[in-house]
């Protein structure tokens, strides 16, 4: 079978820069000049077939990326946001009654923010999106390149094809705003790598990022049902808890799902019982997400080595998995939100 024109981008032996010839006393050989021109013609033959020269793209960290969205017009999509779950009748009156505290007002702009964010597509041509696009990639798989804007590379970590942007239904930029928190917070990033390690388990493995987005849509849920109320007018923070309450269900999720050998046919199941806690007992998950960071801050400060990263392989290459039941969860706008 021929290969196809695009196998030239990746060939199978890495491709390494000339060996440096004798230094000359004065500047370099002419064989020395000619090498190395040769060799950044390879790289830029490199940066052509990938589409662009991501490698050279930095690292962003999640305060840069959120002062981007804070400094950046996102009427449009303030449009979109829907505060808060409409109720009628009688379950109006029982919310009003009985229901969690309202969002203190200093802290609804900081709500809307989220809320619009959720509402922002991936942009190519907005180079913030794309270097928290390319940080989720390198610390994920502990890679110094990065890799082109499509491409199966992202199937391997957890997308459903080729482009993650098709993925965020329902999250928008704040799917991936978490992410990226998740894998830029030094206490957080040891997990996230456990969990991506367990994603790519031989029977246990699933599709890391769009069990993230998930995540995303379930915390997004019970901030419009005011469930994070209380919480977010203790700490008088809205984003940050959003955050906790992201890794705390991830957390719960990982430790149910390595224990208890769940595979991928049990998701709609653990994502139910998630829902469940992210609106019934935040507090409690963000409890056991502040004991276990503490305990790997004592675990680290006592020299116990953290298990290493998987790396991205091929190890799942040419098997094929349907992830769209995951994908399609649908969130209901009037009364209580489903998990197709």
């Amino acid at each position: 079978m021929s290969a196809h024109p695009a196998d030239t981008a990746r060939p199978e032996e890495p491709l390494l820069p000339p060996e440096p010839l004798p230094t000359r006393v004065r500047g370099i050989s002419a064989e020395q000049r000619s090498a190395q021109e040769e060799w950044e013609a390879v790289e830029d033959i490199q940066s052509v077939l990938l589409g662009r020269s991501a490698g050279s793209v930095p690292l962003i960290s999640f305060n840069e990326a959120l002062q981007f969205f804070q400094t950046t017009d996102l009427s449009e999509c303030r449009k979109k946001i829907q505060v808060t779950v409409r109720r009628q009748g009688l379950a109006a009156l029982l919310h009003f009654l009985f229901g969690p505290p309202r969002l203190q007002q200093q802290l609804q702009g900081e709500r809307d923010l989220a809320l619009a964010i959720a509402q922002c597509g991936l942009d190519d041509n907005q180079a913030v999106h794309m270097r928290i696009l390319q940080t989720i990639y390198k610390k994920l798989t502990c890679s110094r390149l990065g890799c082109p804007r499509y491409g199966t590379h992202w199937e391997e970590l957890g997308f459903q094809g080729a482009d993650p942007g098709t993925d965020l239904r329902g999250t928008g930029m704040l799917g991936l705003m978490q992410m990226l928190y998740f894998v830029m917070d030094s206490q957080t990033l040891p997990l996230a790598l456990e969990i991506f390690k367990l994603s790519h388990h031989e029977t246990q493995n699933f599709p890391f990022c769009i069990m993230s987005v998930n995540i995303t849509r379930l915390v997004l849920q019970a901030l419009r049902e005011e469930c994070l109320s209380r919480e977010c007018n203790r700490r008088q923070q809205v984003i940050a808890v959003l955050n906790d309450l992201y890794a705390a269900a991830f957390l719960q999720l990982y430790r149910v799902w390595k224990s208890q050998h769940k595979t991928i046919a049990d998701s709609g199941f653990l994502l139910k019982e998630l829902e469940f806690s992210t609106k019934k007992k935040p507090k409690q998950l963000l409890k056991s997400l502040e004991t276990y960071v503490s305990r790997s801050a004592v675990s680290a400060a006592d020299g116990i080595q953290q298990p290493s990263p998987l790396p991205v392989s091929s190890s799942r290459a040419g098997e094929e998995i349907n992830f769209t039941g995951i994908c399609d969860l649908q969130v209901e706008l009037e009364g209580e939100a489903r998990l197709i």
